[in-house]
């Protein structure tokens, strides 16, 4: 049973999963109970449409280890948010519900224990890294993150997707956070460096479970908004 404060919070956004939430959580539990951790799963639910709501619920009280949030409209970077704000360990592992990629707490969790970082991200583009998504996919991460190196002096290689931070340090960076959806975690982590955190990047295999849940193409104008927004917050504002 996990305990008021556990080691480890895992924060999942998930969002029309019905398929795979079920077979994935009970997966990840599993491996999180082999490697012995005193952990929480957090699933941050947000405006599905289909039957995810309720097998989120039952998960959640099936497993005292697994919490269930519920977010009333499809937005990923508030489930995200949402989640790591209600997280009660000591470290914060944002996660994926299609990878829940268990290699990555490993490597990760050492350097936050030691101090050699307050926040680790897992890249798909940086050397040593193995992208296995659909090329238009693969594409996409590129071009966004060009965008961010050339609008807000990014100096990394990947924002979105894996991460993990020590609550502590970085809370202070999610609330000063201005976006939503898609962009918040690139906004997490760009801010996290420039308010003088330790970031460190490493490389992971990505091998989604499933196509995406959100059309890329459809994303394309928030993310641009959000992008601009950021410009003009960071850039023009200084804040």
């Amino acid at each position: 049973m996990t305990t008021a404060s556990p080691e480890i919070s895992v924060v999942i956004p998930v969002y029309n999963e019905a398929s795979i939430v079920q077979s994935a959580t009970e997966e990840l539990c599993r491996a999180l109970d082999a490697e012995g951790l005193d952990y929480e799963l957090l699933l941050a639910e947000n405006g599905s449409r289909d039957s995810t709501p309720m097998i989120v619920d039952g998960l959640a009280q099936a497993n005292p280890r697994v919490r269930a949030l519920h977010v009333g409209e499809p937005n990923y970077g508030r489930a995200l948010r949402q989640g790591i704000l209600q997280a009660r360990g000591a470290y914060v592992l944002c996660d994926e519900i299609d990878l829940c990629d268990v290699d990555f707490y490993r490597r990760a969790l050492p350097l936050l224990r030691s101090g050699e970082a307050e926040m680790v991200v897992g890249t798909k583009a940086g050397h040593g890294a193995l992208d296995q998504r659909p090329l238009l996919r693969r594409a996409g991460t590129k071009v966004i993150n060009g965008m961010l190196r050339v609008t807000l002096g990014f100096k990394g290689t990947d924002t979105h997707g894996l991460k993990a931070f020590r609550r502590e340090a970085l809370t202070p960076v999610v609330q000063a956070c201005v976006v939503e959806r898609d962009m918040f975690a690139s906004e997490f982590v760009i801010r996290a460096g420039r308010m003088g955190r330790k970031v460190l990047e490493i490389p992971i295999v990505v091998h989604e479970k499933r196509k995406p849940s959100i059309n890329l193409v459809r994303r394309v104008p928030n993310v641009l908004k959000n992008v601009a927004r950021l410009v003009y917050v960071i850039r023009l504002k200084n804040s």
